[in-house]
């Protein structure tokens, strides 16, 4: 049995990159962040990881590359994609970026989850039900995090999940799974540190038995 673990804390920044063929070599595992550009991606990438690696903003849509961090396991990354929704940038930035994080999401072997962030006190927006579809055509594991949890009271907040449990139960998907999470309040860190180590860490014990 592996005693492989991933140190959150211990991840590094590796490189950013504006199109598939900059990222790192496609091996190993990674899991994607995505979500609306005013949903606390970055926010939550850094509570993840206890460290300032994703760059937040007062302005959303500050990222603008597809950002690659090394865990202290090798050839295991978690990845900071462009937010969308909100940016204000030009129209053929936009096009840019959604061409590039298609072909991303597409043809990257090494993806093994998404874990996508939704404002707990918003419905899901046209960009959220749109990577959900995604997930589920493409057989991609799903983890929503319903974040700024410390936005609501413990039970509305509990609600939003179970609501949004049932809205999504109907697709009767065993790959997605919801959370509440705070970054503010550290809320939810161990769950999602738990489930993404379920998803990078079976690759890496594949690896090391079949050594």
């Amino acid at each position: 049995m592996s005693q492989t673990q991933i140190q959150y804390h211990l991840t590094r920044f590796n490189t950013s990159a504006s199109k598939l063929s900059q990222c790192p070599e496609d091996m190993g595992a990674e899991v994607a962040f995505a979500g609306r550009s005013n949903a606390g991606k970055s926010s939550a990438i850094n509570t993840l990881t206890n460290a300032k690696l994703a760059r937040t903003s007062k302005t959303p849509g500050r990222t603008q590359l597809i950002n690659f961090f090394d865990t202290n396991v090798e050839n295991v990354r978690i990845v900071d994609l462009p937010g969308y929704g909100y940016a204000k940038v030009p129209i053929a930035m936009k096009e840019h970026w959604q061409k590039h994080l298609d072909d991303y999401l597409q043809n990257r072997d090494c993806l093994r989850g998404v874990v996508l962030m939704v404002d707990i006190r918003h419905p899901m927006k046209e960009f959220d039900q749109m990577m959900i579809n995604w997930c589920i055509e493409a057989e991609m594991p799903l983890h929503i995090l319903l974040t700024k949890a410390d936005k609501l009271k413990k039970g509305p907040a509990q609600n939003a999940v179970l609501k949004l449990k049932r809205d999504l139960d109907a697709q009767n998907n065993p790959r997605l799974s919801i959370q509440a999470f705070s970054a503010l309040k550290k809320t939810g860190v161990e769950q999602l540190r738990d489930h993404l180590n379920g998803w990078l860490l079976a690759e890496a014990d594949y690896e090391e038995d079949g050594e």
